[in-house]
């Protein structure tokens, strides 16, 4: 007797490189423009300063060019922050923007999509990341990112996760971005007991997860 077993979605191919430094400087220029984004920073803003420590320490996955990273800079200055970004070209742009604050800063060129990815990084007060997650290129493979973030979180830590959703006043494709249910769903199969919904912002959705 065969047995048949489901076949894998493939993952969705992107269409640009953003290692390439001309891509990524591209991908700067528009990025600010995106609906939502001014909401959704200072979400992120006032769930950190929430947590009531001066010396936090919060990794960025997906850190790109600095924009999250130097909005969180201005708000929490004695903050440290790891960036994490498989994107040299990106890093070099975050440089650029964060400039005299680099000293709070440390740099990781490092894909969040392969396995091990946080060993060495040490523990967290706080994990973020902001327009990210669907570059794991399928949503299927969400829980599986979540559930190593929650093994670099501190006691008490807390996981900001900001991504674009699909359905009505999302995005369309369904395999790349999960609905807002999907999020949630994602955050408690990696084993977050404490999921809650922070903000609904052009196509992005924020939930936090503890």
């Amino acid at each position: 007797m065969t047995v048949e077993y489901p076949i894998e979605p493939p993952d969705v191919p992107s269409p640009i490189d953003l290692r390439d430094s001309r891509d990524a400087r591209e991908w700067e220029r528009t990025a600010q423009d995106r609906p939502g984004r001014t909401e959704i920073f200072a979400a992120f803003g006032r769930e950190l300063l929430a947590l009531g420590k001066i010396d936090l320490r919060v990794l960025e996955l997906g850190s790109g060019p600095g924009f999250l990273a130097a909005y969180l800079l201005g708000v929490l200055p004695t903050a440290q922050l790891t960036l994490l970004d498989f994107s040299a070209a990106m890093h070099d742009l975050a440089r650029e923007r964060i400039g005299t604050a680099l000293s709070h800063v440390r740099l990781i060129e490092r894909s969040f999509k392969e396995p091990g990815w946080s060993r060495g990084l040490g523990r967290f007060d706080a994990v973020v990341t902001n327009q990210a997650v669907h570059e794991l290129r399928h949503k299927r493979h969400a829980p599986r990112l979540h559930a190593e973030v929650r093994q670099i979180l501190s006691p008490g830590g807390v996981f900001l996760l900001s991504d674009h959703f699909a359905g009505d006043g999302g995005l369309s494709n369904d395999q790349l971005y999960m609905t807002v249910a999907e999020q949630r769903a994602a955050l408690v199969e990696a084993g977050f007991s404490n999921v809650e919904e922070i903000a609904i912002a052009g196509s992005l959705a924020m939930h936090r997860a503890t």
